[in-house]
């Protein structure tokens, strides 16, 4: 019997390290969160472990990291002294990350591996209200230099064999990042680029990519993403996603501004937490 083919994801990530927050802040979480818990449920079944694209990494090569045992990388700054003592234990996967830099070498596109690399807060802000027994094996992998989205969207289709071996692959990012304006200054652009990618992942899978090759044309795309890394993932997930349709999983007016995640692929029967996401 064959194993089940998994889905792709760009998941928003939300800010810094807020699921170890404590006060009225971690309030304004309270929607993401229960989108990210509502994710495993959405699975064929519990995969082998998840490959994070995350734009909190960026290298001149794809690279990926492999070590069995990750430690933190606590790359955000402003947090309460408590906030960088945190930990989130789940293994790495060397297996995997070998794996990963097979497939990319195999695409000629230039990879490598990194035994050193820890978890970033695109990484464990976003797995541990998922697996929060930190128990999921993890291998997080980086951008590359210049975010050209071709490249990295054939990246994703070179790792597209993963999703039937097992491999969950989740893109972390931010449908809005603009940190400069969140709030009411970025409402009126993270509305528009929001509606502007809603309606592009819903489109065929041609007329997506043809769309998405082109993002800075989209209405308000720089307000949106001065510096694309929170965005560059989403080409990665999309070329391992193929053809497969999209499924907005999570959205809101975040802190002022609209985001939203998306699931590629994997019909399902609704839950009762989709009708909050539509």
């Amino acid at each position: 019997m064959s194993a089940p083919r998994f889905p792709t994801y760009f998941l928003s990530h939300g800010g810094g390290p807020w699921p170890y927050m404590k006060g009225p802040m971690r309030e304004h979480y309270r929607l993401l969160e229960r989108s990210l818990q509502d994710l495993p449920a959405q699975l064929p079944e519990r995969p082998r472990a998840v490959l994070v694209v995350t734009g909190h990494w960026e290298e001149d090569a794809y690279t990926v990291s492999s070590s069995p045992a990750p430690g933190m990388v606590f790359d955000y700054y402003g947090f309460p002294e408590y906030l960088y003592h945190i930990q989130y234990p789940a293994p790495g996967a060397p297996t995997l990350a070998e794996r990963v830099h097979g497939l990319l070498s195999a695409a000629d596109l230039p990879a490598r591996a990194d035994a050193e690399r820890g978890f970033d807060h695109g990484t464990f802000s976003m797995m541990k209200p998922i697996y929060p027994d930190a128990d999921m094996p993890i291998v997080q992998l980086s951008l590359r230099h210049g975010y050209d989205p071709a490249e990295h969207w054939r990246a994703g289709q070179a790792l597209a064999p993963l999703r039937d071996e097992g491999i969950l692959i989740v893109g972390s990012g931010l449908s809005y990042h603009n940190l400069s304006k969140f709030g009411p200054a970025g409402a009126e652009p993270a509305m528009q680029f929001d509606g502007w990618l809603r309606q592009t992942l819903a489109a065929g899978p041609e007329a997506r990519r043809e769309a998405l090759m082109h993002w800075a044309q989209a209405p308000s795309a720089r307000e949106a993403h001065p510096r694309e890394d929170h965005l560059i993932p989403l080409m990665v997930v999309l070329g391992a996603a193929q053809d497969d349709p999209a499924v907005c999983v999570y959205g809101e007016r975040f802190m002022g501004v609209a985001a939203s995640s998306f699931r590629f692929g994997v019909d399902r029967t609704p839950t009762a937490f989709d009708q909050l996401a539509a």
